[in-house]
């Protein structure tokens, strides 16, 4: 039997430097049977020139332009509404994945018979130097993930077979993966979670994400826009119970990467 067809999801937007390398990285897998959808958020760098080439040579390679900057959540929903497969998965243009990352977690959630899955992954500069790991648990129930976003949204996989095809970035500018990910739990309840590293998460100086302190009001944003907090509380729990879980989970990353590394030899 035919394995069941993934959708990938990618925005891009003047990714050229590392473009390449994260679309051969989801080509080379060795679960075959996939479509990379790749939305294009008004790029002006060479990015077209590489999604026009990989087109052209790979047909499960699907490009569509936005007519206006939207940011990464609009140009991921616009693949998600193209999506033909029965699972989602997402890769952003300066990420990577390990071979053999969609076989290991479809198997995975066909053993625990879940409707979504994430693993750990690795943390690389811009030279793609191993700085780092992130340990995801072997699970993460709404509760944990309400606390502190747990799941990699280059690792998330969920399963529209179960779910319906009804779920998409929320219109928020930033944290979108997170509140996309709290809502498919809201109704699952579970997501079983691979502990070994999948894939390569790449941290560029400067980032948006690199700084999160200009994202306290998306987060914020987050609890209103999911829970129907009031603005008030939303900012409470953000303070009394993300910020003390976040900080936490940070302690344990880098003591995490430290024993990776020298295990490692990196």
């Amino acid at each position: 039997m035919r394995p069941e067809l993934v959708s990938v999801i990618m925005p891009t937007f003047n990714a050229s430097k590392y473009l390449a390398g994260s679309i051969e990285s989801i080509l080379s897998q060795t679960y075959t049977n996939l479509e990379l959808l790749i939305t294009d958020d008004c790029s002006t760098d060479d990015t077209r020139n590489i999604l026009k080439e990989f087109s052209e040579r790979d047909k499960r390679v699907k490009v569509k332009y936005l007519k206006e900057n939207s940011g990464p959540g609009v140009a991921r929903n616009r693949s998600i509404e193209r999506a033909k497969g029965r699972y989602i998965a997402f890769c952003d243009c300066d990420d990577r994945w390990m071979p053999d990352k969609l076989e290991r977690q479809i198997a995975h959630m066909r053993k625990h018979d879940c409707a979504l899955c994430s693993s750990s992954y690795l943390i690389c500069d811009e030279n793609d130097k191993i700085t780092g790991v992130n340990i995801s648990p072997s699970h993460v129930t709404l509760g944990m993930l309400k606390r502190d976003n747990k799941i990699g949204c280059l690792t998330a996989i969920y399963d529209i077979k179960r779910l319906g095809h009804k779920f998409y970035m929320p219109a928020i500018r930033k944290r979108q993966d997170w509140a996309l990910f709290l809502n498919i739990l809201k109704e699952c309840q579970i997501c079983f979670c691979i502990t070994e590293p999948l894939a390569y998460y790449r941290q560029r100086v400067n980032s948006v994400s690199s700084n999160k302190f200009s994202l306290v009001k998306y987060n914020v944003n987050v609890y209103e826009t999911v829970f129907g907090y009031t603005r008030l509380r939303a900012y409470l729990y953000f303070f009394l119970i993300f910020m003390p879980t976040y900080y936490a989970k940070v302690l344990k990353r880098d003591s995490d990467s430290k024993r990776y590394l020298k295990s490692n030899n990196l």
